[in-house]
């Protein structure tokens, strides 16, 4: 867990569009379409350790430009709600990814694990994203921020396909 003393406060952040604030934590839209870190029907809510990496993530599946009106949030949990997988499946920073990815995350909401999943983004896979499982008895210990107007640069502008 990044080397975090069991005392300590982690930092997320999540960007999203604006109209849907109201359900920023609820996990339905990766419970919808599924992700990286889950299938279709698993509810979770994917955040980012730093607020660059949350704009890359963000950027990086966004999928209409100019970028929708959106906002960014900031959360805090304590360290010890995190657990992280010692083991990744083989290739699993792979585009498009491979489905072996999801049953890390669907294997591990329905353990009861942990509030939080710490994984590394293949974006950057030297730092971290941080999955909520909305549904854990502990989830009510993470704190949302309030949603601040979040615009893009312009040059993170139209992007080619992977």
């Amino acid at each position: 867990m990044n080397g975090v003393g069991p005392r300590a406060r982690i930092q997320a952040y999540r960007i999203l569009k604006r109209r849907f604030v109201s359900s920023a934590f609820s996990g339905e839209g990766a419970r919808r379409y599924g992700g990286r870190w889950n299938s279709t029907g698993t509810a979770v809510v994917y955040t980012s350790s730093v607020m660059s990496l949350a704009i890359l993530e963000w950027r990086a599946n966004l999928t209409q430009w100019p970028a929708p009106p959106s906002v960014i949030i900031e959360i805090e949990f304590d360290a010890s709600l995190v657990w992280s997988p010692t083991k990744l499946p083989a290739g699993w920073k792979r585009w498009p990814y491979p489905k072996t990815n999801a049953a890390v995350g669907d294997n591990w909401v329905r353990s009861g694990r942990s509030a939080v999943l710490e994984l590394p983004s293949a974006v950057v896979p030297e730092e971290f994203n941080y999955i909520l499982n909305p549904a854990h008895p502990d989830f009510g210990k993470i704190s949302i921020g309030k949603p601040r107007v979040f615009k893009a640069d312009p040059r993170l502008g139209p992007l080619a396909s992977p």
